[in-house]
This record gives structure tokens, C-alpha cells and sequence, in this order.
């Protein structure tokens, strides 16, 4: 008896929970787009529709103020886009000469390539 109220408390709870609530620190602006944007590192693996963080570096200076009404949207909406969730694991090896030996699944470790747009809401 006491399982299935401390379930219903909970199914309850979680139906209706929608994170934290918002405050003005937790705020999208363009100026910390903006500098998100530049912290990025440069040099890395494109994601899957080809985009890398030079292709923000070097776009138009409205691209910021988009981004920042998306997330905006994102964030009012509570829904995450799927594409954001998305991501490539792509293996590495771990030891310098893979020719002298075969090779088994732990001489490999795995690299995330993720949408560049997902790491700058992130």
C-alpha cells in the first residue's frame, strides 16, 4: 500500500516537473552567444551536416541574435531539438603503431562529434 502512494507521488511529481526555475542569471543574450562563440576551439572534426566552429568565427555578425532567439525558443518551449541530442562516436586507437599488433576493442577510445550549434546552447 505504502509502494503504490509513494509511486503516485513520484509519477505525479515527475509529470509535472520542468527543471529549475529561471532567474535573470540563468538569461540568453547575444553578448554571452557572442562569447561562447569565441571560446570554442578551433581545429575539430566537422559534425554531421559539415559545420565547424570556424563557420561561426567567421559568419555574419547577426548570427548571434539568431541563435539567441532560438534558444530562447528552446528554453520557453522546454524541448530540446532532436538534432541537438544527436551525435557521432567515432573510434580512436589508443596505442601509437596499430600495425604491429591486432588490435581488440580496448585499444580504442571513443570521440563524440556533436552539432556545433548543441555546444554553444550547451
Amino acid at each position: 500500500m505504502k509502494a503504490n502512494v509513494i509511486l503516485d507521488n513520484y509519477s505525479h511529481t515527475h509529470a509535472a516537473y520542468s527543471g529549475l526555475p529561471l532567474t535573470e542569471e540563468h538569461e540568453i543574450d547575444t553578448e554571452l552567444i557572442c562569447s561562447i562563440i569565441l571560446g570554442l576551439h578551433s581545429g575539430k572534426a566537422p559534425d554531421a551536416a559539415g559545420l565547424t566552429s570556424e563557420h561561426l568565427f567567421q559568419s555574419h555578425p547577426s548570427l548571434p541574435v539568431v541563435l539567441c532567439k532560438l534558444f530562447k525558443l528552446i528554453m520557453k518551449c522546454k524541448y530540446v531539438p532532436v538534432g541537438f541530442r544527436r551525435s557521432c562516436i567515432v573510434p580512436i586507437p589508443k596505442i601509437k603503431d596499430c600495425r604491429v599488433k591486432s588490435m581488440s576493442c580496448d585499444d580504442f577510445r571513443g570521440t563524440a562529434i556533436s552539432p556545433i550549434i548543441s555546444k554553444v546552447f550547451g
